[in-house]
Formats: structure tokens, sequence, C-alpha cells
């Protein structure tokens, strides 16, 4: 019977490494529900057209069935659970849909860039000169 012998591997010397300070742990700030701030009451659909009216210079018996039809078409569009990608408005996504028995609950994510809501020239004010 041959016999092995076994080598060992040469010990490592430790050396004490020197014991450092640590640092404070800070606490980040967490965030558990944020609250949007209203800076004005809610836009209702006779105020919308008086407002288009008034930036576009057309006439209001011209301006509510369009704007009527594009509230309708937005509506069906944000019910079907499609995006919408509408320049100055900015980009709407839904990210929940919920039917109680009595309404439909759409929750919705919408994306402005900066310089759409600061720099950007009115596109009716253009479009009535």
């Amino acid at each position: 019977m041959a016999t092995t012998s076994k080598t060992e591997a040469p010990s490592r010397k430790r050396t004490a490494t020197p014991s450092r300070a640590k640092a404070p742990v800070t606490q980040p700030d967490v965030v558990v529900s944020e609250t949007p701030t209203v800076s004005a009451p809610e836009l209702k659909k006779k105020e919308l057209i008086d407002a288009v009216v008034a930036r576009s210079g057309v006439k209001k018996r011209d301006a509510k069935p369009v704007i009527e039809a594009m509230l309708a078409v937005l509506g069906e569009t944000i019910a079907d659970g499609r995006e919408l990608n509408l320049a100055p408005m900015g980009k709407m996504k839904v990210t929940r849909m919920k039917r109680t028995t009595k309404a439909h609950v759409i929750t919705t994510r919408l994306r402005r860039n900066e310089s759409h809501q600061a720099s950007s020239p009115d596109p009716l004010a253009q479009a009535a000169e």
C-alpha cells in the first residue's frame, strides 16, 4: 500500500485591523401618502367651453359640439384602457380599472414634460390669428 503524505498549506498570519468609527446611519424620509394640492375648483364643461371660445375666437355654437364630441372620444378611449398621448396635455396611462355597483372607477397617471408646462405657446391663440 502506498501512503501519501498530506501537505498543509502555509498558515497566513492575521494582522489586526484598526477599529474604524462607524458613521452615523441616517434614516431616509418615507412618503406614505402624497396629497395633491388643489389650487382651484374643478373645471366644469360649461367653463371649459367658455375658455375655449375665449382663446380661439370661434363662436360658442360652433365650439360646443366639437368640444362635446372630443370629450366623448376621450372618455371612450380611457374606458377602453388605451393610453393617450396628447402633446400639450401630456401622456395619460390607465393604471387601474374597477367596476362598482354605481360607477366605473378608472385610475390614471398623467405625465407632462416640464417644457410644455412653462414655455409652450398657446396653440389656440395661434390658430385664431
